[in-house]
């Protein structure tokens, strides 16, 4: 019989992948609880209709990458492809608007897209993001920019952080019909998808990376001549409100993100570590969105950031407690293996219970195998060895030898 594999474009997260994808999750948890956000967990599975009309039917997430399927009642579906889609539609579906003030949620989680797997990029990857909803200040903008940096910092990430304004919805509308006039008389020195996305994606072509589409559109009419005095005037703000914190930041008027519902504010912190796909984190404003998908008149903001690609970043994590291995000496000794092997774990103590039966010398090599730091042997009186110094000790009963092994423990982590 064959064997089966996981299927092309995901991956089994395991040893230590596992402890850095947990690492990473838990320090950005830590930071989005300092800046009090609040989780909400979203379900995998939507309504295909809200990517089609919050994304944007003519993206390229919408048009090819989606995974879509008609369940058994006969409803169209879709895997969730990004995150902020699904948290729009619980502040409305939920009613949080309704608890007054503003909200700010955090999430993390698998997203599926079916492209092209790569460095970093899977079909089933997955997201840490967050949103705010109900505020229309920059001091938002800039305050969620900052929490980006935090994390990134906090896991040792260097990259450069990239802002750009895309002005309010009327201001891009104008803008995006004299882009299209302009890539029409360029369009035969445009790579094929960029031609397709003329018609309905034209602000995609400046962020192609394709190096014919960049020198193709080098002329182009520049957003910024086309954004209402109120959005530069936001934008001015923001600048100022960054530099204020401390934060360094290159404005890059190409930068237009992927997705229809940007408003104003967007940005991409970007590493040249992981080849020509370098953000590992981007956001914006999207104050259109709420009203469009059903709710009130609502000013939101946020951000997603590749928890893939933060890995293969993060170069050193917190050393890992060290482990203590209980061994009955003989089968007689089990139950007072697992009576010392549970003390130590009320303790606080990282300890395995060597399960495999047979000598005390392939026991120890299970132990070893395990990479444990000490060894406790189970039988009239517990003996502790410490597997670097290869030093041995008899106590006279177990309470003793949690107390000594603490200490070295302690030690051992410095």
């Amino acid at each position: 019989m064959s064997q089966i594999k996981r299927v092309r474009g995901f991956q089994d997260i395991y040893g230590e992948n596992a402890r850095k994808y947990r690492y990473v999750v838990d320090t950005a948890r830590n930071i989005f609880e300092k800046y009090n956000f609040e989780e909400i967990i979203l379900p995998f599975v939507e309504d295909v209709s809200l990517f089609v009309r919050s994304v944007g039917e003519e993206t390229d997430i919408v048009q090819k990458e989606m995974y879509v399927f008609e369940d058994r009642g006969g409803r169209k579906v879709a895997l969730r492809p990004e995150g902020t889609a699904s948290a729009v539609r619980a502040y409305i579906e939920e009613k949080l608007y309704a608890k007054g003030g503003y909200q700010k949620l955090f999430y993390e989680g698998a997203m599926f897209r079916y492209e092209r797997p790569q460095a970093g990029r899977y079909r089933q990857f997955h997201q840490i993001g967050a949103e705010i909803f109900g505020v229309d200040s920059p001091v938002a903008d800039a305050e969620l920019i900052k929490m980006v940096q935090d994390i990134l910092d906090s896991l040792g990430i260097q990259t450069r952080l990239e802002i750009n304004t895309l002005g309010d919805f009327e201001s891009r509308k104008r803008y995006m019909e004299v882009l299209r006039q302009f890539l029409k008389g360029v369009e035969d020195s445009l790579c094929e998808d960029c031609r397709k996305r003329i018609e309905r994606n034209p602000l995609r072509v400046l962020d192609c990376k394709v190096e014919g589409c960049r020198q193709a559109t080098a002329d182009a009419p520049v957003l910024m001549d086309f954004i209402s005095e109120k959005s530069l005037e936001r934008f001015e703000r923001l600048k100022e409100y960054l530099t204020g914190l401390g934060v360094d930041f290159t404005v890059n008027p190409r930068l237009v993100r992927g997705l229809d519902y940007y408003t104003d504010t967007v940005f991409e912190f970007i590493t040249d570590k992981i080849g020509a796909q370098g953000t590992v984190a981007a956001g914006g404003r999207y104050d259109t969105l709420v009203k469009q998908l059903g709710g009130p008149d609502t000013p939101a903001l946020g951000f997603a950031a590749g928890i893939e690609r933060l890995m293969l970043l993060v170069e050193t994590m917190p050393e890992d407690q060290p482990l203590v291995s209980v061994i009955p000496v003989v089968s007689e000794f089990n139950i007072q293996a697992l009576k010392a092997a549970q003390f130590l774990r009320k303790e606080g103590i990282k300890t395995e219970l060597i399960l495999k039966e047979g000598s005390l010398k392939s026991k120890m090599k299970v132990a070893n195998k395990f990479g444990s730091r000490f060894v406790v042997f189970v039988s009239e009186k517990p003996e502790l060895k410490d597997m670097e110094s290869g030093e041995q000790e008899l106590f006279e009963n177990i309470q003793d030898l949690i107390e000594v092994v603490s200490g070295k423990l302690k030690g051992a982590l410095g």
